[in-house]
């Protein structure tokens, strides 16, 4: 018999990421006694420095936004109670089009083989029966998001390990009414040009194509308290301006794709461990 406990790893690209799409499973999971593994890839030095400084202005010094927010990621895993955390620290390549994208040490220009080899070996240790990653677009087109997906699907196929492997994403539903919260809570929210509009209408899956839809409600305010724990970003963190309420309201139920299983479990499922206990 196999005794290792099951286990769920999630593949992020920056510090935060992992309380934004799945710090709702992380924390259910964790509760329900099954082992939760992040691997979070890059060192996040591209985020906002003390006093809110934004990348390139004066005064901004990656190394150190990278020391801090790894501090915060320790907290966040707390408080989701992550029981491992893996880092491997890339780089933090910025916003598609900066020149951070560049850098020889950035994660976007990491060759996908050497991210797959060291995220494999973390595979063959852990020996996950669900992954958890973004899709081929990041979500959203970030290149770190993109790069992890790659890096993560490449791994997979360096090992023989056959888990259930799952796209974080959301439903059209949920994105139409993320911009109708954005209006109200945000004076200064600025309604998108049509293109931008365009764009933001093709992020996530029509409703009835996501396969999975896993209900952590119950955990809304761990997952709220772990995105929080990321203080140094909260400029950029929207969802901190709803409060727990709310912010549970649109973001209690999470949502991913299924684009890897050898359980036949029926979908739509409400678990991403279905036909796995």
């Amino acid at each position: 018999m196999n005794d290792a406990p099951l286990t769920l790893m999630a593949v992020h690209a920056h510090p935060d990421d992992e309380a934004t799409g799945t710090g709702g499973v992380l924390a259910q999971y964790a509760a329900e006694g099954i082992r939760t593994v992040l691997v979070t890839c890059t060192d996040g030095g591209c985020g906002d420095g003390p006093g809110g400084v934004k990348p390139g202005d004066p005064g901004h010094d990656p190394a150190a936004v990278a020391a801090m927010r790894r501090e915060e990621l320790k907290a966040s895993c707390d408080v989701l109670r992550i029981g491992h955390l893996e880092t491997l620290d890339y780089a933090d390549s910025g916003m598609m089009g900066w020149p951070t994208n560049d850098a020889p040490d950035s994660f976007w220009r990491t060759p996908v083989e050497e991210g797959a080899a060291r995220l494999a070996e973390l595979l063959r240790r852990y020996r996950p029966d669900v992954v958890v990653t973004y899709d081929e677009n990041g979500f959203y087109g970030h290149p770190d998001h993109i790069q992890a997906n790659r890096v993560t699907m490449a791994a997979l196929e360096m090992t023989d390990l056959t888990p259930k492997v799952y796209w974080t994403t959301a439903p059209r539903s949920m994105m139409r009414r993320f911009g109708e919260l954005m209006r109200e809570f945000d004076a200064d929210w600025q309604e998108p040009d049509p293109e931008e509009a365009a764009a933001l209408a093709e992020i996530g899956l029509p409703d009835e194509e996501i396969t999975t839809w896993v209900d952590t409600t119950a955990f809304g305010g761990q997952k709220f308290d772990a995105l929080a724990a990321h203080a140094s970003q909260g400029e950029n963190i929207f969802f901190l301006k709803m409060g727990r309420e709310k912010f549970t309201e649109l973001m209690g139920v999470e949502t991913f794709v299924r684009v890897r299983d050898t359980t036949d479990a029926p979908v739509p499922e409400n678990d991403l461990f279905a036909g796995l206990r």
